[in-house]
């Protein structure tokens, strides 16, 4: 992590200016693009030699105190602070849980909160249980091999995803973000090698990985463009166990009476479907919540 703590303060670094601190500049002009290390030294009472250090990544492990003088001087939101704190291993980290099969509770709990499209993901966007609303909305999971049981890597690699969101940028930007705080707080080899993979096989998440923002996105509203029912937006929750800090249950509700519409009638649909499939085919599986 001393590589990320290192560009990270850079990036944070470079996007301020004078202004935003009241500094006085002198009347000199400035060849590069946001605050100089001597004056972030300066706003955090550390010496010039120690902020090169760590943009430098030079080994140094700086204390709760150090880090709390560098998040206000370089005006970090909440988020971005904790998101430092976590990279110099500064703040304590909750319980990491072996894995293991998903508690019966969550899964009863994504199946009763029906009607409300709703699906179970971990830390690293591994989708963990889902609905039948939900299935209906995006993409039936169920007909997915596992590899693409992953929000993320849907969002950014599968084809059917590259008209869903108009927004598109802006969703995989969000995602990023969020995903960011996660790595930081918990480190994960499955996780790092997702960001490996996602790096090497699209240049989008590459650029916006790369551009370091640090936000948990609890709630908010999304624009889809459903291929059946066309365009509707949701409002999302996002709510996370207390004792299971890694899996988080997303909720979904219709932002408006028209994407209300849209979305019953694909549930509909696709309820009507599987009634028909069901009764040529006896064995098929049950509604109700899905999940690995």
């Amino acid at each position: 992590m001393t590589h990320e703590l290192a560009a990270f303060l850079r990036t944070r670094r470079e996007r301020l200016s004078p202004a935003d601190l009241a500094l006085r500049t002198g009347g000199r002009s400035r060849r590069t693009p946001g605050l100089r290390r001597e004056e972030v030294a300066e706003l955090a009472g550390v010496s010039v030699d120690y902020v090169v250090r760590l943009e430098q990544g030079r080994g140094l492990r700086p204390s709760a105190e150090v880090l709390d003088a560098l998040a206000r001087a370089l005006l970090l939101d909440d988020d971005e602070r904790a998101y430092l704190f976590d990279l110099a291993r500064q703040r304590p980290t909750a319980r990491r849980r072996a894995a293991e099969a998903i508690p019966a509770s969550l899964s009863r709990l994504v199946h009763d909160l029906s009607p409300l499209p709703c699906l179970l993901v971990s830390q690293r966007c591994d989708i963990l249980a889902w609905n039948d609303e939900m299935a209906a909305l995006m993409l039936d999971f169920d007909l997915l091999p596992e590899e693409w049981h992953n929000t993320l890597r849907l969002c950014v690699l599968h084809p059917g995803y590259r008209d869903f969101w108009p927004d598109r940028e802006l969703i995989i930007r969000q995602c990023i973000a969020d995903l960011r705080a996660a790595w930081a707080a918990r480190p994960d080899e499955a996780l790092d090698a997702l960001i490996d993979e996602l790096t090497s096989q699209s240049a989008e998440f590459a650029r916006l990985w790369a551009a370091r923002d640090v936000k948990v996105n609890g709630h908010g509203r999304k624009r889809l463009r459903h291929p059946v029912a066309g365009p509707l937006s949701v409002d999302f929750q996002v709510l996370n166990p207390l004792d299971d800090p890694d899996r988080r249950l997303v909720i979904y509700r219709a932002a408006d009476p028209a994407s209300q519409a849209a979305l019953d009638s694909v549930v509909q649909a696709r309820a009507a479907h599987r009634t028909t499939t069901a009764a040529g085919h006896p064995d098929a599986a049950p509604d109700g919540a899905r999940g690995r």
